[in-house]
């Protein structure tokens, strides 16, 4: 063994060596930022196990609460499909993986809604369940708070009537719109 190298010791408890050499060692100061321990978005606070338990919960909410029989009406029977497409919309939109667009080829909520009459009365259903589910999943009061402006806005992007009246309505109406 070289007389000038330093005896290391492996991981495995192996002797290793390092040549010596005429320079002397620096350490550079470590300069990276400071990282911090506390999520930073929906996502990250959630997961995605997190956001599907919401978007499972916004259904069952939506089912329970006879306030949202409106919004209710407007879907099947079964809610699986849809509960799916919640929780991919809402993986991206909170931070995650653009889950819903991989799916879809959008992210746009317009489409989708647009058969349906959606005025203030079915927002204000549609936030009434998620403010519901938000409390199911045991969400803290900071993330509903970072939240509620956003989804307020989500709610009202996909209404698409200043009322809720039915398109057509009434027994003599032909099909007309």
């Amino acid at each position: 063994m070289d007389p000038q190298a330093a005896v290391l010791t492996g991981a495995a408890g192996e002797e290793m060596t390092e040549p010596h050499t005429t320079e002397p060692h620096t350490t550079e100061p470590h300069t990276t930022e400071p990282q911090t321990t506390e999520p930073q978005t929906p996502y990250e606070i959630l997961g995605d196990q997190g956001i599907k338990d919401l978007a499972k919960a916004f259904f069952d909410a939506m089912d329970a609460l006879p306030l949202a029989a409106d919004i209710r009406a407007m879907h099947a029977e079964n809610l699986d499909h849809v509960t799916r497409m919640m929780s991919a919309y809402l993986t991206g939109w909170m931070g995650g993986p653009p889950v819903y667009q991989a799916i879809k080829g959008t992210v746009c909520l317009t489409d989708p809604h647009e058969p349906f009459r959606i005025g203030p009365k079915e927002r204000d259903q549609w936030l009434a369940c998620m403010d519901e589910a938000l409390i199911r999943v045991g969400a803290s009061d900071e993330l509903k708070q970072m939240l509620k402006d956003p989804m307020k806005h989500v709610a009202e992007t996909v209404r698409n009537c200043e009322d809720s009246t039915p398109r057509n309505s009434g027994p003599n109406i032909i099909a007309v719109s």
